[in-house]
This record gives C-alpha cells, sequence and structure tokens, in this order.
C-alpha cells in the first residue's frame, strides 16, 4: 500500500494548529484556561522557545498521520475524519485523563474543544489538498 503525502498540506495543517491555538489560548480562553490550568503570567513567560518549537514539531507529526489516515479521500472527508480524530480519539482520552487527575471540567472544555476545532481545520486542509 502506497501512502501520498502532500507535504505542503502538512506544513499548513501544523500552521493551522497555531492560528487556532493562538485565538483559542489568547482571545477567547486566556484567562479562563490560565486559571484552571494553574499557570501564572509568569510562567509563561519562560521557555516560550522550547514550548513553540515543541508544539510544532508535535503538530507536524499529528499532520502527517492524519495526511496517511485521511488519503485522497477530499475535503469532507478530511473534515470528518478530523472531526472523528479530535472528538473520540484525543477529547476522549484526554478526558479519562482529566477524570483520574480530578481536573476541572471547564479545563477540559477548552482543552478538548480546541483539540476538536484543530483537527477537524487540519484535516480539512490535508483533505482538500491531497
Amino acid at each position: 500500500m502506497a501512502i501520498n503525502i502532500n507535504w505542503l498540506a502538512v506544513l499548513l495543517a501544523a500552521l493551522a494548529s497555531f492560528i487556532v491555538g493562538g485565538l483559542w489560548y489568547s482571545v477567547l480562553f486566556a484567562k479562563v484556561w490560565q486559571r484552571e490550568a494553574g499557570v501564572t503570567d509568569e510562567q509563561l513567560k519562560h521557555g516560550t522557545v522550547r514550548v513553540f518549537v515543541g508544539s510544532f514539531l508535535l503538530a507536524a507529526v499529528m499532520a502527517v498521520v492524519l495526511a496517511a489516515f485521511i488519503g485522497d479521500g477530499g475535503a469532507g472527508f478530511g473534515a470528518l475524519a478530523g472531526l472523528a480524530t479530535g472528538a473520540a480519539w484525543v477529547a476522549a482520552a484526554l478526558g479519562v485523563n482529566y477524570l483520574f487527575e480530578r481536573r476541572s471540567l471547564m479545563l477540559f472544555a477548552i482543552n478538548a474543544s480546541y483539540n476538536i476545532v484543530t483537527f477537524t481545520a487540519m484535516g480539512a486542509i490535508i483533505g482538500a489538498m491531497q
């Protein structure tokens, strides 16, 4: 079985995760997320390069695997596959962790919905470009 990956689509999908994350964790939910996660303004000032480089590399890994999964299914299938990945795999797995860690429902809602939106966007981009 041959797997064809559109590397430009992977790059754009990884960048999309930054755009969604930038909006999600600043404009939309910054203060609530910080409070619920226990992250201070001071903590956010340190390790920024490591966080952004690491996040981009991990987003690229996610995009490559999503691209392999989507194949040439098109934008609609890509968006649906991304939605399913974000909701049924990522958010559900986070939910299990959050239950055992006794984390708040609000933090789960913020982080899980970020992943659902991000994977849906990534899937749509990859599906449209494969």
